[in-house]
């Protein structure tokens, strides 16, 4: 809507722009909107969707269309596994949240008497406590595009490499940017941070057999990667 209305409405100031969607590979349930939807967050880029429900060592789960589902999974697991809390953000455009960054920037180096704006996705971030784990089904370059925005520690998990090609549950354990490789990614963080037994990580790579492509469960079925 907002898109149409920029391009296209009787208001607008600017039709020198262009709004897409992007297609994915594989199907996805379209949950309903969330109540108190943070509209200005989904159009700039990033929102909170799913707050941590317990409490627990601290993480924040970043993650873009389809890999949205597999944060929600992972979120309920390190719950239930390891009692660590995650919130899980919504990231409807990491260019976009790099172009404000970069914007931000910019401005601070032209105008260094000014105070410095603060990117949109630290202002996001500003009370989010613990690691930053960003997840897509793209290369990790993607996400990393907003790392130097990012205060807290920042990994990022992606679909790296070429050649590959087996089921789709069996492709996201092989690039390790699965539920269960979340799962380890953030309990790896947690341990630097001595939030989470030391050992914790290398528990999770053996009770879910990260090693094994055939065990992966993250996807949905048919077709190939």
């Amino acid at each position: 809507r907002d898109g149409l209305e920029r391009m296209y409405g009787p208001d607008s100031t600017d039709r020198n722009l262009m709004y897409y969607l992007t297609v994915y590979n594989e199907p996805i349930s379209q949950p309903a909107e969330p109540e108190n939807l943070d509209t200005e967050g989904l159009l700039k880029g990033i929102y909170l969707l799913a707050p941590a429900k317990t409490d627990g060592p601290r993480a924040q789960l970043l993650a873009s269309g389809v890999s949205v589902p597999w944060a929600l999974e992972a979120q309920k697991v390190l719950a239930q596994d390891w009692g660590v809390s995650a919130d899980v953000w919504s990231v409807t455009s990491w260019n976009e949240l790099r172009r404000d960054g970069l914007a931000a920037e910019e401005h601070a180096f032209l105008n260094p008497g000014d105070e410095p704006r603060t990117p949109f996705v630290a202002q996001q971030l500003a009370g989010a406590t613990g690691p930053v784990i960003a997840v897509t089904d793209y290369m990790k370059a993607v996400p990393d595009q907003i790392r130097q925005f990012i205060p807290n520690e920042f990994a990022s998990l992606g679909a790296d490499g070429f050649g590959f090609s087996d089921t789709r549950q069996a492709a996201r354990r092989f690039f390790k940017n699965d539920t269960h490789s979340i799962v380890v990614k953030t309990l790896q963080l947690l341990a630097r941070r001595g939030e989470v037994d030391a050992q914790a990580a290398a528990q999770a790579i053996e009770k879910y057999s990260l090693l094994d492509v055939n065990a992966g469960t993250t996807g949905g079925a048919g077709g190939e990667s």
